[in-house]
């Protein structure tokens, strides 16, 4: 399994932006990879998934605001976080698996075998 490191979180004010990155220990031009979030009490949840030929699928509560992007030559993930809300507060994490994802497992985090420690992310009203 590949190992994941994320790192960007902090705590902004709403409406503030941040940027995630997630650095792969190998190669993972062939893997599916995911972002997602869990706050305290919830269960994980998909923020986006990147599948092996470039397409990005976002959950709802994220589209116009998130946008996640994968440099296979540094062998990292990033998302871009904009307009964020109170709401957006978690612990995100970063995930891999080494094969094609269909659609909508690219946000099931089942559908995953490696994940990141996370990355804290506060957002004040």
């Amino acid at each position: 399994q590949v190992q994941l490191v994320e790192s960007g979180g902090g705590s902004v004010q709403a409406g503030g932006s941040l940027r995630l990155s997630c650095v792969a220990s190998g190669y993972t031009y062939s893997y599916s990879m995911g972002w997602f979030r869990q706050a305290p009490g919830k269960e994980r949840e998909g923020v986006a998934g990147i599948d092996r030929g470039g397409g990005i699928r976002y959950a709802d509560f994220v589209k116009g605001r998130f946008t996640a992007s994968k440099d296979s030559a540094k062998n990292t993930l990033y998302l871009q976080m904009n307009s964020l809300k109170p709401e957006d507060t978690a612990m995100y994490y970063c995930a891999a698996y080494p094969a094609a994802l269909g659609w909508y497992s690219l946000l099931s985090v089942s559908a995953y075998n490696s994940w990141g420690q996370g990355t804290q992310v506060t957002v004040s009203s």
